[in-house]
């Protein structure tokens, strides 16, 4: 491949607005990428916690214990739901005031929070997703301008005139497509997550509702 044509060398040679948009691209890639580790670091561990918590909730052991031990797995949302309506519960039986509506509140907001926890920068790789193949497309638009622009300087016509300025200005599309594509495909995987992740909550919340009710009557 021609040096000249080399992709650093087309970047280190783009005129100052496609080298501005290439370092919003480059840093909107880096912080989607960020954010991919980070998610997919969290819905590992969050799965590996919930299934030690769904062990340890269906022991047979009592709430009591079941609480204790259920304080050391943080990263489970089920033990957090657990947690928070466990103590709306207590506080109800010990201040023998309150309903079962208090304690839905305090499993519907801890599931709320644990929702957004856990969705957190997902919304920035939607609008990475959707925004950066028109950020380089900007970029592109901007270099034939300014390449053709040249060519009325010059007077000059030729391919190996034109061709540098039209690849230096296609490089921004390539780098718009570079930070959009992993967002795409990353924001689409966590998604599905986040529903499985909410399914799961739906489900233990009416259990754990119901075992709270079984447990109130003795």
């Amino acid at each position: 491949m021609n040096d000249s044509l080399s992709i650093w060398t087309l970047v280190l040679d783009a005129g100052l607005v496609v080298q501005i948009i290439l370092l919003i691209l480059l840093s909107l890639s880096f912080l989607s990428w960020a954010i991919i580790f980070n998610k997919w670091r969290a819905f590992r561990a969050g799965k590996a916690a919930d299934a030690a918590f769904d062990t340890l909730f269906w022991s047979g052991s009592n709430l009591e214990d079941i609480a204790k031990q259920a304080e050391s797995i943080k990263h489970s949302a089920q033990a957090m739901v657990f947690l928070k309506g466990f103590a709306a519960f207590n506080k109800m039986k010990q201040e023998q005031r309150g309903s079962a509506l208090n304690i839905r509140h305090a499993v519907d907001h801890t599931w709320t929070a644990q929702m957004h926890k856990f969705g957190a920068g997902l919304s920035f790789l939607a609008t990475v997703g959707s925004t950066a193949p028109f950020i380089g497309l900007f970029g592109t638009v901007w270099g034939i301008i300014d390449a053709f622009q040249n060519i009325g300087i010059t007077q000059n016509t030729s391919l190996a005139t034109v061709a540098p300025g039209i690849a230096e200005a296609l490089v921004a599309t390539a780098f718009g497509l570079l930070a959009a594509i992993p967002a795409v495909i990353a924001y689409n995987a966590f998604t599905g997550k986040m529903k499985a992740l909410n399914s799961s909550l739906d489900g233990f919340s009416t259990e754990f509702m119901s075992v709270l009710t079984q447990h109130a009557k003795k």
